[in-house]
């Protein structure tokens, strides 16, 4: 074999290979002699079917199979041998090739660009966090102590109404008959709070302590218990006691209820939670941040199948920014861009091309540190996505165990998001406090921000809120998924 490469442009590859006559006929008479040794043939013995027979029989088929064995192989090696680092499927393509003459075959790659890293330790960041919503804090405290004011026995004899607490046994039955999971004792229920099903509660209203009142209802049409579910029932309710609900105090002992050492801990656990509702929005503003820095340093050539594949789904995202998937979209390939002009082709030709580089520099930055998904971490993540799908949990799971190109598409945001908390570990990082108007606010609306040539890289369509909170997670796609270490952080719930 003999390999000559007859082109080196940018980051395109291509190789001339040939194989002699000799070569290829040495090649198709070995795997003859081989099928020879098995072949059965009406009228001879097994393996003592003539050659000429056998190369009548099986020539083609054996001829072929030899030309895709050693194309493959032929690939294999010079790829090897040229140490080519593939950005996409090479292709292989036969020039020539006859009975008696060379097979000369044409390989075509596009291989990945040398990307230095930047000095990570001198990137300055900018993080936005937004102070304590003091308001929505003190909301949130006078809520919790409403729902969980204690509650003192009345004594005198009265009708009970809403916003008390009855403690009552309830026997239910469906045409007289009691029905598996309708009964209880010493159970208190607080009339007006909607945790029984419809009317239950609006039928103690008025009863007194020693009553025993009936009170029919009917099950929802769509209610968990199929067999319950639209039926009409009757339930016996003795009422035993009647309590009063007393003042609400935000105090140690509201948190002590709820689990905590003191109040202290329970606001800071509620502003904790409260934040939480903006994680996702200062996720993505802080990437932005980040990948701003990254872009002005980033100055290498980008695969042109690669950069192919994201101009088409940024085209789409020109006419649909909401609803649409990242790595879906990868799927739809050759979108047409007929509908733009001339400056929305180009533009969307900057943007693609930012994500490309992007996403190259994180996945060298990501191998070069030894940034890898464990497994855990991918388990875990299906888990989670699982438990979005309440009763179809195993499906989901084996759904992405039988999958692994699914597998694959949680795997590398997660990839993407370890490389990120790496680069804020070595980076500069400042923490800018900013309201949620601003951090919620378009481009064009927040004063500082964007350089002009970051403006520039933007589709001019402006973003709704809605994809704005994944603006940072569609900015790039890592090729290679990878993951360092589990952050996952633990927190009490309210």
């Amino acid at each position: 074999m003999n390999i000559k490469e007859t082109l080196n442009e940018g980051l395109a590859r291509e190789y001339e290979i040939t194989f002699t006559a000799a070569e290829m006929d040495e090649k198709v008479s070995a795997r003859l002699a081989e099928v020879a040794t098995t072949a059965n043939m009406p009228g001879f013995r097994p393996g003592k079917v003539p050659m000429s027979v056998v190369k009548a029989r099986f020539g083609g088929q054996v001829k072929g199979e030899i030309i895709r064995t050693t194309l493959d192989d032929a690939a294999k090696q010079t790829i090897e041998e040229q140490e080519l680092k593939l950005a996409s499927q090479p292709k292989m393509d036969i020039i020539s090739f006859e009975d008696g003459s060379d097979l000369v075959a044409k390989l075509s790659a596009e291989i990945m660009p040398n990307i230095t890293i930047p000095d990570l330790a001198a990137l300055s960041i900018e993080r936005p966090v937004l102070p304590n919503d003091e308001s929505g804090i003190e909301e949130t405290m006078q809520r919790l102590a409403d729902e969980n004011r204690p509650t003192k026995k009345v004594e005198t004899k009265r009708e009970s109404k809403l916003g008390d607490v009855l403690l009552i046994d309830f026997t239910g039955r469906i045409d007289g008959k009691a029905f598996e999971g309708g009964a209880a004792q010493d159970h208190m229920l607080e009339l007006g709070s909607n945790s029984f099903i419809p009317g239950f509660e609006d039928g103690l209203v008025g009863a007194k302590v020693g009553e025993t009142v009936d009170v029919k209802v009917t099950f929802p049409a769509d209610y968990q218990a199929a067999h319950l579910a639209g039926k009409e029932a009757v339930f016996e309710c003795p009422v035993r006691e009647i309590h009063e609900k007393g003042d609400s105090k935000v105090d140690n002992e509201l948190a002590s209820k709820l689990g905590f050492e003191n109040l202290d801990a329970l606001r800071n656990a509620v502003a904790g939670q409260l934040a939480s509702q903006h994680a996702t929005a200062l996720r993505a503003a802080v990437k932005t941040n980040v990948f701003d820095q990254l872009a002005v340093q980033m100055d290498f050539d980008v695969p042109p199948s690669l950069l192919q594949s994201e101009y088409d789904v940024v085209v789409k995202s020109f006419s649909q920014p909401d609803d649409h998937n990242h790595s879906e979209d990868h799927d739809h390939t050759n979108v047409a861009d007929e509908a733009l002009n001339d400056e929305q082709k180009e533009e969307a030709r900057t943007v693609a091309t930012r994500r490309v580089r992007l996403g190259l520099l994180l996945t060298e930055i990501g191998q070069n540190n030894n940034i890898q998904v464990s497994e855990e971490d991918i388990k875990r993540t299906v888990i989670e996505q699982s438990s979005r799908f309440p009763g179809q949990e195993q499906e989901v799971i084996q759904y992405y165990q039988n999958n692994p190109d699914a597998m694959q598409q949680l795997a590398g945001p997660m990839f993407e998001e370890l490389v990120m908390d790496y680069i804020l570990e070595m980076a500069k990082v400042t923490d800018i406090e900013i309201t949620a108007e601003e951090l919620y606010s378009e481009p064009g609306e927040k004063g500082a921000g964007k350089s002009s040539k970051q403006a520039k890289s933007e589709p001019k369509k402006a973003p709704s809120k809605k994809s704005k909170a994944k603006a940072a997670t569609k900015e790039v796609a890592p090729k290679k998924a990878a993951a360092k270490k589990n952050r996952a952080a633990k927190k009490k719930g309210l």
